[in-house]
């Protein structure tokens, strides 16, 4: 247990870092919002590139590894949404809210340093998979359910299915991580050869990553705070950090994945909050408290639930 600690610590450390670089002022909140801009778009984006043009898919479904983990993120936000409206008895905004808060994990800034550093580049390429599709995926889930609850609680016109598609369809195929993941497997299937300059600068700018997005992560954190809600946002961290990588885990034998797969899967289901939870209560000026107590508080007591998965199942 104290060696996975030792390997989980530096990534929660790095995260730490960034955030009182910001809050102690030595770096401006900008100069984060830079950094993550450069690691989203450039820096991550190869790394995934680079992980995929080297991978050996063995013939491998990716259709099993999307199901088990959407199974244990279907499992944690309909268990969140029921606590949040009859147990804490919240409206339907703040369910979804609630639903979404306990299910989206950071599974690009956190996720990818953290299963590289734990499991190796075998373990990138699940996670490479399931990024492909795992943003528009809750994004739209989370759109149309929180249309839905909006249009019950207040009335007026609300968007139909296919509007909600066509606009995370125009934003997925401008996503970086999304052309990065299908321009790797294009250049894998077509076995088409990196040069060893080529190679070098991937593996330089895939090198900092990692770092990069831990610290820029930290700094970005400065703006969330733990303020409201704070019971349910507590419950929401355990669901988050303990039920989902639970469902996840269970989920994956069903489906009979590889067990380098199914770990990775795991680990990244166990990770703190991701931002988009915040991202979508503010687009419908309802639960932002909620969402930002529940990034805080994951990411607190994050280093612990990683450790935990990582000593249970490696």
């Amino acid at each position: 247990m104290s060696a996975i600690a030792l390997n989980v610590a530096p990534i929660f450390i790095l995260i730490l870092f960034g955030w009182a670089l910001a809050r102690s002022g030595v770096l401006k909140a900008t100069v984060g919002d830079g950094l993550g801009d450069f690691v989203f778009k450039i820096a991550l984006p190869v790394l995934i590139f680079r992980t995929l043009v080297e991978a050996d898919f063995n013939g491998l479904s990716p259709f099993r590894l999307w199901a088990s983990y959407f199974c244990g993120v279907g499992i944690t936000w309909t268990t969140a949404h029921l606590i949040a409206t009859r147990i804490f008895k919240r409206d339907v905004t703040l369910g979804v809210i609630a639903g979404i808060s306990s299910s989206f994990a950071n599974n690009v800034f956190i996720g990818l340093p953290l299963v590289g550093s734990i499991i190796g580049h075998s373990g990138l390429v699940p996670l490479s998979i399931l990024l492909a599709i795992h943003l528009p995926i809750m994004m739209i889930i989370g759109t149309i359910l929180m249309e839905n609850a909006k249009f019950k609680l207040e009335g007026g016109e609300r968007r139909s299915v296919i509007a909600i598609l066509k606009q995370v369809g125009r934003n997925l195929v401008t996503n970086p991580l999304v052309i990065a993941m299908a321009a790797g497997v294009a250049v894998n299937f077509a076995s088409v050869p990196l040069t060893t300059v080529g190679k070098t600068v991937l593996d330089q700018i895939a090198g900092i990553a990692g770092p990069a997005a831990l610290i820029s992560l930290g700094m970005g954190l400065t703006r969330y705070s733990v303020s409201g809600n704070i019971g349910l946002s507590a419950v929401m961290t355990l669901l988050k950090l303990f039920l989902m990588p639970a469902g996840v885990w269970l989920a994956a034998h069903f489906f009979g994945l590889p067990p380098t797969w199914a770990l990775a899967l795991v680990l990244t289901s166990c990770l703190p909050t991701g931002v988009n939870s915040w991202l979508l209560a503010t687009r419908f000026n309802a639960g932002q408290s909620l969402a930002a107590s529940t990034i805080t508080m994951s990411t607190l007591f994050g280093v612990l639930s990683v450790s935990f998965w990582a000593w249970l199942l490696m």
